[in-house]
């Protein structure tokens, strides 16, 4: 589904880059973990096509980045193939979170989620037994979710003539579902989730979640991600399981707003002033699909009173354009 792409090392007989191309940053899928007034962004990307794996970059204010030892041509790995860690290929869409004092690294390779784990932010992320969460089927697209109770709920992809959102309870020290709670969340039945510019089996994937009043806001992207209308919308429940209602303001982030093709698949995060974020890739242009680039938007979220759900919105000029320091 994905391609496993190369940071800042590209074929210049196949690709011509111009010198603000070069600066910018080709992370798909990806995700921002903030801590002591810094931001540290991850995605799919390979570590400059050497090793597969996850590398890490570094920012005091969301434009400039660089890996945490400072400007370098080398990435800062925080997880390698091989290295206590399960998989082989398809290194896919990390995601960082922190449970007292131990941090997890889920993501997808073979196919399949994976949760690893360090006490340091800059890993190395490893395994002490090499195992995917769950590998009975295969399952992409891992998304771990606290509740306010200390419940712990994976979401992920499963495939059945298409990828579709699953939701499961998650044991987060044995680092399983529990099969009994396992739950699909929803087919695909709206139609900015199927536009027959890139024809395809039904595609939801990227899942995001987070809890506002009591209530439950699954972000998830729809269409295939070379599809020029890969987009982000969002649906609502009132319990981590669902059943969920699908916005009628999605898509939340579509190339008619934010002004690049085969914009999603990100995560949120708090910036300034505790200010929400949306963090995904686009396209590499408007005839070239990868490898894709990274995006950061501002979000607006109101609440309507009279449904008491938060309505989300954001700026398509206000979209920050990621770029690697100067070395």
């Amino acid at each position: 589904m994905r391609s496993i792409i190369a940071l800042f090392v590209f074929s210049m007989s196949t690709i011509q880059l111009s010198a603000q191309d070069k600066k910018e940053l080709f992370l798909a899928d990806p995700s921002i973990y903030t801590a002591k007034g810094k931001y540290y962004l991850t995605g799919t990307g390979g570590g400059q096509g050497v090793t597969p794996g996850f590398y890490i970059l570094e920012s005091k204010d969301l434009k400039t980045w660089a890996p945490p030892t400072g400007p370098s041509e080398t990435s800062h790995m925080i997880l390698r193939k091989g290295d206590q860690a399960f998989g082989e290929t398809g290194f896919w869409a990390p995601q960082i979170l922190k449970e007292k004092d131990t941090y997890y690294l889920t993501y997808t390779a073979n196919e399949q989620t994976v949760i690893a784990q360090s006490k340091s932010l800059l890993g190395p992320y490893k395994q002490t037994v090499i195992a995917p969460i769950d590998g009975s089927a295969k399952n992409i697209d891992s998304y771990i979710f606290k509740d306010d109770d200390g419940k712990f709920y994976l979401y992920h992809v499963r495939f059945n003539k298409g990828n579709f959102l699953w939701v499961a309870e998650f044991d987060l020290e044995k680092g399983t579902i529990k099969p009994e709670t396992l739950k699909k969340c929803f087919d695909n039945t709206e139609p900015w989730e199927t536009t027959p510019n890139y024809p395809s089996s039904p595609i939801m994937e990227g899942p995001t979640v987070m809890k506002l009043n009591k209530k439950y806001y699954l972000f998830y992207s729809a269409n295939h991600y070379r599809n020029i209308d890969y987009a982000v919308g969002y649906a609502v429940s009132d319990s981590p399981t669902g059943p969920w209602l699908k916005q009628k303001d999605s898509p939340i982030i579509h190339r008619t707003i934010v002004g690049d093709n085969g914009s999603g698949h990100g995560d949120f995060f708090a910036g300034p002033k505790n200010q929400l974020y949306y963090v995904y890739h686009v396209h590499n242009g408007k005839d070239l699909i990868t490898p894709r680039k990274t995006r950061i938007v501002p979000v607006t979220k109101r609440l309507d009173r009279k449904t008491g759900m938060y309505k989300f919105s954001v700026d398509g000029s206000k979209v920050i354009v990621p770029e690697m320091a100067d070395r």
